[in-house]
C-alpha cells in the first residue's frame, strides 16, 4: 500500500519537520519512503511544504499531483491543496487558522484547532504535532507508537526539552481524531 501525503504551511509551522517525522517512522517501521521539502525565499513566515510517500513497495516516481493526504496548516494551503485531495482521501485543517470550509462530498475532513490543542499543552509552536496526530487518529497509516518513537530518536537536541509536550500534543489529536470528535471551525468542540 503507498500513501501520498502533503503537509503544507508558512514557514515556522513545522510542516517540513511534520514530514520529515512521518519519513522516519516509515523508514524505522521498514518502509520505503520518500520526503520532499519545498519553501519559499524566507524560511520563516514565507511557504512551506512537503510530499511525503510512504509505501510497502519501492517508490516509483516521488511525484505526487493529487495526494491521499493533505494537512494544512494555514489558509494559503487550504486554498491550493484542497481541491487536489484523491476522492476518498483525507484532509486535515489547522482551525485555528484556516476560516473556510470545503464543499467537497468525495474526501474524508478533519477540521482540528491544532493551534489551540499545542497552546494548551505546551506551546502553540507544537500545532504541527496536533496536526499530525489527527492525521494518524483518522487515518492510521502508520503506529502511532512508531511515529511517537520516531519522535524520541530524531527531536533535534534543542528541542529535546519539548519532547514530553510534544507527545501529549499529539495523543491528544489523536484521541480526539479517532474517537470521530469533530469541531466547528472557530475551533470549539461540537
Amino acid at each position: 500500500m503507498e500513501t501520498s501525503i502533503v503537509v503544507s504551511g508558512f514557514g515556522g509551522q513545522g510542516a517540513l519537520f511534520a514530514g520529515q517525522l512521518i519519513a522516519y517512522a516509515g523508514m524505522d517501521n521498514g518502509r520505503f519512503v520518500t520526503w520532499i521539502p519545498s519553501y519559499g525565499p524566507e524560511m520563516r513566515g514565507g511557504t512551506a511544504h512537503c510530499v511525503v510517500i510512504v509505501s510497502d513497495q519501492p517508490v516509483g516516481a516521488p511525484v505526487v499531483t493529487r495526494p491521499d493526504i493533505a494537512i494544512v496548516l494555514n489558509q494559503p494551503s487550504f486554498d491550493k491543496y484542497e481541491s487536489l485531495v484523491k476522492p476518498g482521501g483525507l484532509l486535515v485543517v489547522n482551525s485555528s487558522i484556516v476560516t473556510g470550509a470545503t464543499e467537497r462530498d468525495d474526501i474524508d475532513v478533519i477540521y482540528i484547532p491544532a493551534n489551540k490543542i499545542a497552546e494548551e499543552l505546551g506551546s502553540a509552536k507544537m500545532m504541527n504535532m496536533a496536526a499530525l496526530g489527527a492525521m494518524l487518529g483518522k487515518r492510521p497509516i502508520l503506529p502511532l507508537e512508531i511515529v511517537e518513537q520516531a519522535l524520541i530518536n530524531h527531536l533535534p537536541e534543542s528541542k529535546s526539552h519539548l519532547l514530553e509536550n510534544n507527545l501529549q500534543v499529539i495523543r491528544h489529536a489523536f484521541k480526539l481524531a479517532a474517537v470521530g470528535h469533530s469541531y466547528a471551525m472557530n475551533g470549539s468542540a461540537s
